[in-house]
């Protein structure tokens, strides 16, 4: 396997200053180090930022280990300590980009909720992935959702991918299974397969999409390489959940974080890090075509963690 993977703009780097608002320089710090007021303030921050709890408890018990070795005394020395923290739960494992397999073609499945823009972000992988040169076939297993198999078709000619689509209401495993055929025929890279939005709650469509990760996987051995989540960052914790309930069914292997440019909560970053394991792969930055960009860990790390 070969990865995909292209730096974020630097200009981008000031975004984390707006997304995860923690402001942990004014966070007090007593003489000898960190008092329960403090700890339990700076829990209530990362708490607020959507860190979530297995997060925060790891954090905050990290810092009051520091202070009870006499390592934290001042605020700077707490932010470099939050910092290496997070630091090591977002590097574990951690591998820039997006996997490519060796034998094209490569076939990502996108799953996630209603309205948390799968389709949007699959438009805007396609323009990514053809901008470097890969030829992209789009896979319209969304059959349910009125206009979703239209609205992909529009982004493959505005992408100059590829396009296979089924009748409304048909089988989406139907429509991955040929589409993965036509990408085998057409000598394709890559194969993004959008899905149908659907609830935890939603069994039937749940049994679905786990048909269609088994019927790629039957089509071409190895496939989905990937299973990409799409979670609108807006939602802070609601996110663990989906990730929870869908896990039941795919097993993701990382994130497309979307709508993240409307969020000073972008604590749930390491949140699904530290719960699933799972990295954000890319972050959805605004709404035009190029607005998708990759995740690195230290353009976070150097907003969250700044001095002023």
């Amino acid at each position: 396997m070969t990865r995909l993977f292209r730096r974020p703009q630097e200009g981008r780097k000031g975004l984390w200053q707006k997304v995860v608002d923690l402001a942990l320089t004014d966070v007090r710090v007593v003489v000898g180090g960190l008092d329960d007021t403090t700890l339990e303030e700076l829990e209530e921050r990362l708490l607020a930022a959507d860190f979530g709890v297995p997060a925060t408890l790891r954090l905050v018990e990290h810092v009051e280990d520091l202070a009870r070795r006499g390592k934290v005394r001042q605020g700077r020395e707490l932010v470099g300590a939050m910092r290496e923290e997070v630091e090591r739960i977002l590097m574990d494992g951690w591998e820039p980009g997006l996997e490519l397999a060796d034998d094209p073609p490569t076939v990502y499945l996108v799953a996630g909720v209603n309205g948390v823009g799968k389709t949007t972000s699959v438009g805007k992988l396609s323009h990514r992935l053809r901008q470097e040169g890969k030829k992209v076939l789009l896979a319209a297993a969304d059959t349910y959702r009125a206009g979703a198999v239209e609205q992909l078709r529009l982004w493959a000619q505005r992408t100059g991918a590829e396009f296979v689509g089924g009748k409304a209401g048909g089988d989406p495993a139907a429509v991955a299974f040929d589409a993965v055929d036509a990408a085998v025929a057409r000598g394709v890279d890559v194969v993004l397969v959008d899905t149908a939005g659907r609830l935890h709650t939603q069994g039937g469509l749940m049994q679905e999409l786990e048909k269609v990760n088994r019927v790629l996987g039957k089509r071409l051995p190895g496939a989905p390489h990937e299973t990409l989540m799409v979670l609108d960052a807006t939602t802070g914790q609601n996110a663990i959940a989906q990730v929870r309930a869908f896990s039941k069914v795919v097993t993701p292997t990382g994130i497309i974080l979307s709508k993240l440019d409307s969020s000073a909560r972008g604590g749930i970053v390491v949140a699904l890090k530290e719960e699933f394991g799972l990295p954000v792969r890319m972050v959805g930055l605004g709404e035009g075509v190029d607005d998708l960009e990759d995740f690195h860990p230290h353009f976070f790390l150097d907003g969250v963690f700044r001095e002023s």
